[in-house]
């Protein structure tokens, strides 16, 4: 029952969260200072709500006291009885925001993210507009203030990509973009077609949430490492140096490249970060599905293989197939402003998940 002695002990919650934060030193333990960020976060939104909710039923309950007490007066009653029609005209919906507060958190939407994009089927093309996906996401960030680094790359010939790996990192990074692993699928004319043919192609997106050291635990002899010459597009060498960084990781055999930097340290060391994200990653989908029917409905941590989305360049149009939402704004959704899809995939996700905890699938 959400009562003031409720909201009392989020409210010394909070106060305990707020010394932890400013304890001498406490920035320097990175996961800690994060997991508290995040929970402070999360008892915000649940002081806000709950003072809402309380507002309604403890109106709720005056309103329909002094509509009792003023039965001798016809128009104080008819005003109490006003007040409480409206309040209880609000209570579902103080109701739905109280229960997705109550929602337990995933402890990963905190963390930054790793994107990795990668050309599908449509040759060239495919490429090419993985590089306007790689553009969306990194001005979508930006605007957000979050900041971006490219882990890895395989440019094409053309000023595409064959794959590009980002480090998105901010607050709720994972939280916010998870929703955009799978298939994108894209319908346009491209430069080099004569005929004004219009060509479907496709391009691959995984997120996945950044991996803290404890998490997983690479011992030496897990992996091996190659070393060899960086090559650009075409095969044609781009360093004199051997300073390309291949990490196999033996037991489940997920394999990670980095050429992007000159120097074969720096290589490894984003080679590794990359590995670590990616057993982090293959952990969370075992995990997933082991609790696969406890999540049916739900978004962001299916399969990748799904197409999820559609940009039809000539009609202007974005279809994401999993929700049934098009909009006709492509020209700004591809130059990062991508809210308008984004949050009604997380109501979706939202909805689906109280179903769950009401214990009705909401299938029709």
């Amino acid at each position: 029952m959400i009562d003031q002695s409720y909201l009392d002990d989020v409210n010394q919650r909070l106060t305990d969260l707020e010394t932890e934060m400013s304890a001498p030193g406490i920035t320097k333990n990175r996961k800690k200072f994060q997991e508290l960020l995040g929970d402070h976060s999360h008892q915000k939104k649940l002081q806000k709500v709950a003072e809402d909710f309380l507002k309604v039923t403890d109106g709720i309950d005056e309103a329909r006291q002094l509509a009792e007490d003023a039965a001798s007066d016809p128009e104080l009653k008819e005003m109490a009885e006003m007040e409480l029609a409206e309040l209880e005209a609000q209570l579902p919906d103080a109701e739905k925001e109280m229960r997705i507060a109550l929602l337990p958190p995933d402890p990963q939407d905190a963390r930054s993210a790793m994107l990795e994009i990668r050309a599908g089927t449509g040759g060239d093309e495919a490429a090419l507009f993985a590089a306007d996906l790689f553009r969306m996401y990194t001005r979508y960030a930006e605007a957000h203030k979050w900041t971006w680094t490219i882990m890895g790359s395989n440019a094409s010939g053309l000023g595409g990509y064959k794959e590009v790996i980002l480090l998105v990192e901010g607050s709720d990074v994972f939280k916010t973009l998870k929703y955009e692993s799978g298939v994108h699928r894209v319908q346009r004319i491209p430069e080099t077609e004569a005929s004004g043919r219009i060509h479907t192609s496709a391009a691959t997106v995984a997120v996945m949430p950044e991996a803290e050291e404890v998490e997983i635990d690479i011992k030496p002899e897990e992996i091996r490492v190659d070393v060899f010459r960086a090559s650009g597009p075409g095969g044609q060498s781009v360093n004199t140096t051997d300073s390309a960084i291949r990490i196999t990781h033996l037991p489940t055999g997920v394999t990670v490249q980095c050429q992007d930097e000159k120097s074969q340290h720096r290589n490894r060391e984003k080679a590794y970060k990359v590995l670590q994200v990616r057993l982090l990653d293959v952990m969370t989908q075992e995990e997933n599905a082991k609790r696969a029917g406890d999540r049916k409905g739900q978004i962001g941590t299916g399969d990748r293989s799904e197409r999820i989305r559609t940009y039809n360049f000539p009609q202007n149009r974005v279809t994401d197939h999993r929700i049934g939402l098009t909009v006709y704004h492509l020209d700004t959704i591809i130059e990062g402003q991508i809210d308008e899809l984004i949050t009604p995939l997380y109501e979706h996700d939202v909805d689906a998940r109280l179903r769950v905890e009401l214990g009705t699938s909401g299938d029709s």
